[in-house]
């Protein structure tokens, strides 16, 4: 809650005349996560149900939605799973510094200087690990988990099993956004940088690959902007581009009726 881009999206809908809402993933507010499992990078039923209640608590108003780095990666799974059963009041999305192929990630933070936040990520980790098996005491191996050196350990150890994978490979696999790109069906915003030290820059060149095949996925890799940053200006004027990027996407779209709908609007029409 306390992250400067959450502020900054914030006030960017509120500079654009919109509602917002935020989601917390599990055990990330102040409230701690009563049951036996955590978030994670591929978990879409709480974004899922977080959707569908705005949807139906205000019936008339379309919606556009924006995820930032896991939470980009859950959105952008979310988005192609539903595909074409995506509500039409969903009119676009963005995502930003989204760690589309977990498992090369997990692999390039373990190394250089992007290590320096790799521990930072696992002293996280790890007390929430011990706050949970002090509710659930054979969760996970508890002196396993205290030995994992890196996040992909971790992951093996108690993310992936604990959630129902075989492991981190397979919660890896299943869960990276890249391989539900395809499928997005809104108009979608991925804004990442080269330097993103928590992902090789040759994911980006994967993604953009599929992107290209995908009308409804715009890509914007810039050469400079680290993971979540995009700043730019001086620092006593800076400019926050990434918030200002989304807000000029976002708005293109949030009150245009989707393609579809008006294709089987024409098609309902001509067949009368």
């Amino acid at each position: 809650m306390r992250s400067h881009y959450v502020g900054g999206l914030l006030q960017m809908a509120q500079a654009h005349g919109w509602a917002a809402d935020l989601l917390l993933f599990r055990g990330c507010g102040p409230e701690p996560n009563r049951a036996a499992r955590f978030y994670h990078s591929g978990e879409t039923q709480d974004l899922s149900f977080a959707i569908d209640r705005v949807l139906e608590e205000f019936p008339h108003v379309p919606m556009v939605l924006c995820g930032v780095s896991l939470g980009g990666n859950v959105l952008l799974k979310l988005l192609g799973e539903r595909g074409d059963t995506l509500s039409d009041r969903i009119r676009a999305a963005a995502a930003i510094s989204v760690p589309f192929d977990l498992e090369r990630g997990s692999r390039h933070i373990s190394n250089g200087f992007s290590r320096v936040y790799e521990r930072h990520f696992l002293r996280t980790l790890r007390r929430k690990a011990e706050a949970k098996l002090k509710h659930f005491p054979d969760l996970f191996d508890r002196e396993a988990m205290l030995r994992a050196r890196t996040l992909y350990e971790f992951d093996d150890i108690v993310t992936g099993p604990v959630h129902g994978f075989r492991g981190a490979h397979d919660y890896y696999t299943r869960s990276s956004s890249v391989r539900f790109i395809g499928r997005i069906r809104r108009p979608t915003l991925l804004l990442s940088a080269m330097d993103d030290p928590f992902l090789p820059s040759d994911v980006l060149d994967d993604v953009d690959e599929i992107s290209r095949k995908n009308r409804f996925v715009t890509t914007e890799f810039t050469r400079r902007g680290g993971h979540v940053g995009f700043v730019a200006g001086t620092p006593w004027r800076p400019v926050y581009y990434a918030e200002r990027r989304v807000g000029e996407f976002l708005s293109e779209y949030i009150n245009r009726v989707p393609v579809e709908r008006e294709q089987r609007s024409a098609r309902a029409h001509s067949s009368r």
